[in-house]
């Protein structure tokens, strides 16, 4: 007997959020020989397998209370439409991947119309670092949070938050991250024999448009310290499309002109040769980890989130680092942001020396560490799978 098709809702804002959810759609479509459609919202990689998203997500891939309080209007109309939308095509499931101040609220509302719909978040808001009392309301529509990170577990237990499971990260296994990783291994050995090369800087201010608008000066001034302090640098950067035109006019001042990528090649390339990287704080300091890059991380937070650092509980906000439980990469934020700072641990990093060699050997363990026998995509479809064959009692193939 043939499976029946299934019918999955996503409801994703950020890129690192699309590229889990295609990798978990791709994974479904493999698992399950009945066809699987996807409706919701998502980016380009789940657009590119069928989606028709409800709007753009870069709509609610907001970050900090400012740029929420300034769409609060639009955020709640959105609520609403995409919520309703979801529940008139009663899906067999939905997974909430990211953006929890709009995801789970569309969240609730479905689970309130129609509580036979299984809800899986898919990676888990960080209750580890802020807000812990998210966990234990999660519980009330969320039925399983199908974590990245293996320390995640451990915090939401201890939070009395929903039932988890750990299916490993995605960029553990990513074969634009493994390529990278295996050109940066090679040249490592030839990289310090031409003392004349200049530098190769990787320069990645932010996915979202305030990160990078609150990045890109500290970023050039940066610049201009290592071009003054004799340091011949080539720099690239790489962003999303949406965002090419706000990069070009910021950094048109810089002493350096980058070389800006916003596609898939652009950023295999930039990967694989890049020396050292300059990163806002966020997913993109773990793909560089695993890409085996030296870093330096910087994040400025819009003035309001601010008064709320009092409530961060994490000891740090490096994924790298809290997957390894050490420091391994620098990290400055705000007020503690000084270019001249920044260009001497760049510096630092791109010779040979304790502390380039100290954070290749924590990036070992962050790759060990995130590493699943079985590829994170087809765990997670297992879990999802799971849920749909307790909940509508699929017929076996």
């Amino acid at each position: 007997m043939s499976q029946r098709s299934l019918k999955i809702a996503f409801v994703v804002g950020e890129e690192s959020g699309d590229a889990l959810a295609a990798d978990l759609l791709a994974a479904l479509r493999a698992q399950h020989d009945g066809g699987v459609s996807a409706i919701g919202v998502g980016g380009p990689q789940l657009q590119a397998l069928g989606l028709d998203t409800l709007f753009d997500p870069h709509e609610i891939a907001l970050f900090g209370i400012t740029s929420v309080i300034a769409k609060l209007p639009q955020l709640i109309r959105l609520i609403r439409s995409t919520a309703a939308r979801i529940i008139a095509e009663n899906p067999d499931c939905l997974i909430i991947v990211d953006s929890p101040d709009f995801s789970h609220r569309v969240a609730r509302r479905v689970r309130a119309a129609r509580s036979g719909i299984p809800i899986l978040n898919y990676v888990c808001p960080s209750v580890w670092a802020w807000r812990q009392g998210r966990a234990k309301a999660m519980r009330a529509y969320v039925d399983e949070v199908l974590a990245i990170l293996p320390f995640e577990l451990e915090f939401l237990k201890e939070l009395n938050g929903p039932p988890a499971t750990y299916v490993g990260h995605r960029l553990a296994s990513d074969p634009l991250i493994l390529k990278a990783l295996e050109a940066q291994s090679a040249i490592e050995l030839d990289r310090f024999s031409d003392w004349k090369r200049p530098v190769r800087l990787l320069c990645l201010p932010g996915s979202r448009r305030g990160e990078i608008e609150r990045h890109m000066g500290v970023i050039g001034e940066t610049l201009s310290d290592l071009h003054h302090r004799g340091r011949k640098i080539q720099v690239r950067t790489q962003i999303p499309l949406n965002h090419e035109a706000l990069v070009r006019k910021l950094a048109k001042d810089w002493v350096v002109e980058p070389e800006i990528s916003t596609d898939m090649d652009g950023k295999a390339a930039a990967f694989s040769t890049a020396d050292v990287a300059l990163a806002a704080s966020g997913t993109v300091t773990l793909e560089l980890a695993l890409a085996g890059i030296p870093t330096v991380s910087l994040y400025r937070l819009d003035p309001i989130m601010r008064l709320f650092r009092r409530h961060v509980s994490v000891w740090t906000a490096s994924l790298p680092g809290l997957i390894a439980d050490q420091p391994i990469i620098p990290e400055y934020f705000d007020e503690m942001i000084r270019p001249g700072k920044l260009a001497r641990e760049l510096e630092k990093l791109a010779r040979p020396g304790h502390s380039r060699d100290a954070q290749l050997q924590g990036f070992e363990l962050v790759r060990e560490r995130l590493m699943t026998e079985t590829p994170s995509g087809q765990l997670a479809a297992e879990r999802v799978l799971v849920w749909i064959d307790k909940n509508s009692a699929l017929p076996a193939s």
